[in-house]
Parts: structure tokens; C-alpha cells; sequence
């Protein structure tokens, strides 16, 4: 323990760095939560799917919605997605399932629906490889 407060004592700078950015992932978790922006499970979606018919919206390139992606995934690039609104429904409170590879590009695309008043949309946690990792099937049709 006093290695650990002799260290903390010769690198204030340091933990100053890490006390803010910890502050400031706990600001951005907080507002993600506050906007209800929290992205959905495999299991949420998959039930969102079944019982509420969601529209699924791939915003991966075209190279990989081509090797694999969810079954009636309509493919809308993320750099399109805010022009291309209409396409996925015209009803602004469907139920819309975005995702990406990783999980990290579809919670930008479910905001801006939102904020062309498609109260109803989600990001899916992991993207497209948590849904792999779920043991949740695509297709390549």
C-alpha cells in the first residue's frame, strides 16, 4: 500500500489524467442512459423482431453486408442514413434495429433517426459480432 500512495504522490499528473477520464466516461454513460440511447441485447432485438416487426438497417459498407448480415437487414451506409430515412419506413414510430461490426457506428445512426423524430430507434449492442457471438444466424441473400 505504500508503494501504491508513493506512486500516486510522484505522478500527480497522471492520476489527474485518469480521474478525468473517468469523469468523463461516467458523464457520457450517464447521458447515453438520460437519452435513453442505451443500445439493445441480441435477445431485445431478436424480440423486437419477432413481436414488433423492427425494420433492420445494416450501416456497414457494401463488402460486408455482402459476406453476412441479418436476415431482411436492408443495407443503408451510415453516411447515408439520414438521407435515406424514408426508405426504411415512413412511419416514425416503426420500431427501427441498427447495427454495425463492432457496435460502435450504429449508436450514431439510431440518433440521427432520432432526431428526424424516429422515436423507436435502437442501436444493437456488439453489432453484427455479438449477434454471431449470441449464436444468431446471417445470411448472405
Amino acid at each position: 500500500m505504500e508503494q501504491f500512495q508513493e506512486f500516486v504522490i510522484n505522478h500527480p499528473f497522471l492520476w489527474a489524467g485518469v480521474i478525468v477520464v473517468l469523469v468523463a466516461l461516467a458523464v457520457t454513460e450517464g447521458l447515453r442512459r438520460f437519452r435513453g440511447q442505451q443500445p439493445i441485447s441480441v435477445q431485445q432485438a431478436v424480440h423486437l423482431i419477432n413481436t414488433r416487426d423492427a425494420v433492420v438497417v445494416d450501416t456497414r459498407s457494401a463488402a460486408d453486408y455482402s459476406k453476412g448480415h441479418i436476415l431482411n437487414a436492408m443495407h443503408i451506409p451510415m453516411a447515408g442514413i439520414e438521407g435515406r430515412a424514408q426508405e426504411i419506413s415512413r412511419a416514425t414510430d416503426r420500431v427501427i434495429i441498427c447495427y454495425c461490426g463492432a457496435g460502435t457506428v450504429a449508436p450514431q445512426a439510431a440518433a440521427s433517426l432520432r432526431k428526424l423524430g424516429y422515436t423507436e430507434a435502437h442501436a444493437l449492442k456488439g453489432g453484427i459480432n455479438g449477434w454471431q457471438a449470441d449464436g444468431m444466424p446471417v445470411t448472405r441473400k
